[in-house]
């Protein structure tokens, strides 16, 4: 890779991709699509709504599920847009800016998200673990540090990314592989010297999501060891229980992501779309899951979603 004159840079935008081979199906692939999109904004709107409402329910483990749901409202506003304006319209062309634009918010929301999923696995530990000091560790002040730590390591490590890639010329091609951009697919069309994006963007990859990864583990091997000093089975059952809605979003969140990663480099050679689509699960199923599972598992979330809807007290 070499460095190139800025006149060499002639392309000024991107062109996005829907589901190669499936172009002609594009109108008919939108429903399903156009669905998943407005269970997410119900969904994750309602959570918010309900939690935001009810004072019962300011406590850490809804507080952080009300996190959960902003990082995937914003991942699912920045993404499933594009890709319907894809279906419908045939609108493909990004220009720079707004490509960046799109990366930057795409990214930034999905290392949110990981990042809230570990503080809600902490919580989980804490719950378990300590549970007579659970109220005393997890305050609302401490809350609110989790919190801005969280905003303020995100920016920290998304805002130079857009910044780095302002340098670059891209002169080969100008047609991304996803139906949104990402960091790594718009490095790969550049005909400039991408080294210190590519390392930088590794970093990001490892000290977010790659570190929360590792520390979610941590997390359960210490419930895992303390649910097996419980004595008896249904305490172990009990405390188990409580956990399964967060190890859903887990699996949701980081299986995709991981499987994406390892097809890439150790299995065969598959079909584009067959990527394409993994890439999509990782970015637009937990968004659409992850209040679909909370409201089915967790009785209080129910029993205030109806109330907020139906205008009465449930039968406790």
């Amino acid at each position: 890779m070499v460095l190139v004159n800025s006149t060499d840079c002639i392309f000024s935008s991107f062109l996005v991709t829907g589901i190669p081979g499936l172009e002609a199906a594009h109108i008919g692939i939108s429903i399903p699509f156009c669905t998943m999109f407005l269970i997410t904004l119900l969904g994750n709107v309602t959570i918010m709504t309900v939690i935001w409402r009810e004072h019962t329910l300011h406590v850490p483990m809804y507080l952080f599920l009300a996190m959960l749901a902003a990082s995937d409202l914003g991942l699912s506003l920045f993404t499933f847009p594009t890709m319907l304006r894809i279906f419908w319209l045939d609108a493909r062309e990004l220009t720079f800016p707004a490509c960046f634009t799109q990366m930057f918010f795409i990214h930034t929301f999905q290392d949110l998200e990981s990042a809230v999923i570990l503080a809600m696995a902490f919580d989980r530990y804490v719950a378990i673990s300590h549970p007579l000091h659970y109220s005393s560790i997890l305050t609302h002040g401490v809350i609110a540090k989790i919190g801005l730590t969280i905003v303020l390591r995100t920016l920290t490590v998304q805002v130079p990314l857009p910044v780095l890639l302002k340098r670059l010329c891209f002169c080969r091609s100008n047609v991304l592989s996803h139906s949104y951009c990402l960091h790594p697919d718009i490095i790969k069309l550049s005909c400039s010297n991408t080294r210190i994006n590519s390392i930088f963007g590794l970093f990001v990859l490892l000290s977010t999501m790659g570190l929360d990864f590792l520390l979610i583990l941590l997390s359960y091997a210490l419930i895992l060891k303390t649910v097996l000093s419980i004595a008896s089975h249904g305490g172990r059952l009990k405390a188990l229980n409580t956990c399964i809605s967060h190890l859903c979003a887990v699996v949701l969140f980081f299986t995709p992501m991981i499987c994406l990663s390892m097809l890439h480099r150790f299995g065969p050679r598959l079909p584009s779309h067959v990527y394409v689509a993994m890439a999509n699960m990782h970015f637009l199923i937990p968004p659409v899951m992850n209040p679909i599972v909370y409201v089915v598992k967790t009785k209080q979330i129910r029993d205030k979603i109806l109330k907020l809807f139906l205008k009465r007290e449930m039968p406790q």
